[in-house]
């Protein structure tokens, strides 16, 4: 039996299986066998982890964005509008067949942009070129998925389903589970809240799946079964994503109103070019970007080139280190300007968290 007629039988299994308490335990094995096949069918032996020829783009820039959808939903357009890169355009389906790379300046932050070729259902069970285009969506810091307007849901869903499938998790933060492998003990489970999903004969039947028969975990959040499986397997990925309907000059203003009102959305036209403004500011409200401006000694800041940070990466060491890893071995000091620290200017540590805008001026041992 192939690994896909293995998934397909136990996704029969679940599906005729009614959830209850009683059968809780059952369909957590399920689900981490399910798991594991994934894993072996989207990394299959014999190191066949590429992205394949026209796929692996170098990183540049300080973010990546990739556009993510169904073929001819206005992805290459929306690029090329933004970019000014040309991303060939047609009416007909699958005209993008390798990824074009095209890059934008915003709010002083140099930004990469992605056109992937449009994703067919399926495509995480290793149907087109599916693999290839997921795994170039892994490595972006945000992911935009474009959908027609007139049929959202349905390929939202579709979408979805096969990013997860791939270990992509959207908008999303890593569950709060503690988990722990040593070498004897037996499974020690500690909750440190109610759980309405997880018992610990569930939790070391998940474990026995992985042949782990020893380990600590320790449940600081109401969990479910997929969460401590996300967990387990260690290689998900939580990538914020927006979700961008396209071609709303097709519908009226009163759907337009009621689209407005769905988390994590921004309508758009990408051929008439509408919204583009609401959808850089959405963009960079995810991105969680932090910008730093440089002030030589005896000279004014320069607000003309800010250093960008990554949100939870904004240490005065990260900023030194993005401006020269040198800079750190003779680092004594630094003047701070901003809304991070209370007198204007303050002495400051290596390890102080810098804010938006923050001037910062490095002061070096003698």
């Amino acid at each position: 039996m192939t690994t896909l007629e293995k998934i397909a039988t136990i996704e029969a299994e679940m599906a005729r299986t009614q959830k209850n308490k009683a059968t809780s335990q059952h369909l957590g094995l399920l689900k981490a066998k399910l798991a594991k096949l994934r894993r072996e069918l989207l990394t299959p032996k014999g190191g066949g982890g590429g992205t394949g020829e026209g796929f692996d783009v170098a990183k540049t820039g300080d973010a990546r964005i990739g556009f993510v959808g169904f073929p001819s939903v206005g992805k290459s357009t929306l690029l090329t509008n933004l970019a000014g890169v040309y991303s060939e355009v047609a009416s007909y389906e699958f005209t993008t067949l390798t990824t074009v790379p095209g890059c934008i300046r915003y709010k002083g932050a140099k930004i990469q942009l992605l056109d992937l070729p449009g994703i067919i259902e399926g495509a995480k069970d290793g149907k087109g070129r599916g693999r290839q285009v997921i795994a170039v969506a892994r490595t972006c810091s945000l992911i935009f998925i474009v959908l027609d307007v007139l049929k959202p849901l349905h390929h939202k869903k579709i979408l979805e389903r096969e990013l997860e499938g791939f270990g992509i998790r959207l908008n999303k933060q890593p569950p709060n589970i503690g988990f722990r492998k040593k070498d004897k003990g037996g499974v020690n489970l500690t909750c440190v809240v109610p759980q309405s999903e997880l018992d610990i004969d569930i939790v070391k039947s998940i474990l026995s799946e992985y042949r782990i028969h020893n380990a600590d975990v320790s449940l600081r959040c109401d969990a479910t079964i997929d969460d401590l499986i996300d967990v387990i397997e260690g290689n998900r990925i939580y990538i914020p994503c927006i979700y961008l309907l396209n071609k709303i000059d097709q519908i009226s203003i009163e759907e337009l109103d009621i689209i407005y009102k769905i988390p994590h959305t921004v309508p758009i036209s990408a051929h008439h070019k509408w919204n583009y403004d609401d959808l850089l500011e959405k963009m960079w409200e995810y991105l969680q970007l932090v910008r730093i401006y440089t002030k030589p000694k005896g000279q004014l800041p320069d607000y003309t080139s800010p250093v960008v940070l990554q949100s939870g990466h904004c240490s005065v060491e990260d900023f030194c280190n993005k401006l020269h890893k040198s800079i750190i071995q003779d680092f004594k000091y630094a003047l701070v300007w901003g809304s991070s620290v209370k007198h204007l200017p303050q002495n400051v540590g290596k390890d102080h968290i810098l804010n938006d805008e923050d001037v910062v001026q490095i002061v070096k041992k003698v």
